[in-house]
């Protein structure tokens, strides 16, 4: 996909300024914080891991009992968790993104869906986070794996902020709730975004002829990034945090679609089965003569082995995508449009 020569700054890894003595945290270690105030607060609380290394050097206070390391056995690990899950408890269960969906896909399955079980998966590596490691720990099917499960609530939070308040919305949900976490430290959102609530989407700006939708981090700032440079040209933008993926918010999205003029989705995913798939089904569904248009990975895997940000560049998650997107989904080009 070609980019627009439209000068867009590049995402950080971390908001400009941050003092050094004050790090900012990734979603994977807040989540990590987290869970040690739930395991002292609520003796429901388990935390199962998978040898991930997270929990080195924590003090779990008197939850320890209740932290387990079960190994590099994600199928024991979901299991271990659906039977704990049965028995009254509330486990919380650590290991990377693609092993938890697709290593330990019929545990998740039949296990913990099919029961309606209280489980939480916690997700690391989520997407291409883990792309120093190369395409097995890609995780680019997770979302299309977990969305697609009867009575599962799947979350992709934005930054430190959001993570900790999706977890704590979800911490009493009935079922079970996935929840992907980067690796890294991601930008924040801007100051004055509205609050989170789960299965809401987060409106970060407002315009009345395109909506851009994305889920995820890196996927959210370059939406925002995309939608100043079409405000610039007179496309005025809406932007939507989808960060619940399921239950999906259709109430912003049958406004979306019937106040603009055609909708963009972002993901850090494979375009099919993810986000895009969702938003163009409801759309489809609900009757609504919108255009979608997609921005994730394409049918192929993940190019390359490297860091986050160069690989969402070289697999074509960039603000300038974003860009060309919306001008197909206009009916226009970038160059009409004035952005190329």
């Amino acid at each position: 996909m070609t980019s627009p020569t439209t000068a867009v700054a590049a995402p950080q890894e971390v908001p400009a300024g941050a003092p050094a003595e004050a790090p900012v945290p990734s979603s994977r270690e807040v989540y990590r914080d987290l869970l040690v105030e739930f395991l002292n607060a609520d003796e429901r609380v388990v935390c199962l891991d998978s040898d991930t290394g997270l929990f080195n050097g924590v003090d779990f206070g008197k939850g320890a009992e209740r932290y387990v390391n079960l190994g590099i056995s994600e199928q024991n690990l979901l299991g271990a968790a659906a039977g704990l899950a049965r028995s009254g408890r509330t486990p919380y269960v650590n290991t990377m993104a693609t092993f938890a969906t697709t290593r330990a896909m019929e545990q998740l399955k039949l296990d913990i869906a099919l029961n309606n079980l209280p489980v939480r998966i916690a997700a690391t590596h989520g997407g291409l986070s883990a792309g120093h490691l190369g395409s097995t720990h890609h995780s680019l099917e997770d979302l299309a794996v977990t969305r697609l499960l009867p009575n599962m609530t799947v979350l992709v939070p934005t930054d430190a902020a959001t993570t900790a308040e999706l977890l704590r919305q979800a911490q009493e949900l009935p079922g079970p709730v996935y929840v992907r976490l980067g690796r890294n430290a991601t930008p924040d959102l801007p100051a004055d975004a509205p609050p989170v609530e789960l299965g809401r989407a987060q409106r970060l700006r407002e315009g009345d002829r395109l909506t851009l939708v994305a889920t995820g981090p890196y996927p959210v700032n370059l939406a925002l990034e995309a939608a100043s440079v079409l405000d610039a040209a007179g496309v005025a933008t809406t932007v939507l945090n989808m960060h619940t993926v399921k239950p999906l918010d259709t109430r912003a999205l049958t406004e979306a679609a019937r106040t603009g003029q055609a909708i963009v989705t972002v993901e850090e995913h494979w375009v099919s089965g993810g986000l895009g798939s969702a938003v163009a089904e409801t759309v489809a569904e609900l009757g609504l003569a919108v255009p979608v248009r997609r921005v994730g990975v394409g049918d192929t895997f993940a190019v390359g082995t490297g860091g986050h940000l160069h690989l969402l560049q070289r697999n074509g998650i960039t603000a300038g995508a974003i860009l060309t997107a919306a001008a197909t989904a206009l009916g226009t080009t970038s160059e009409a449009l004035g952005i190329s």
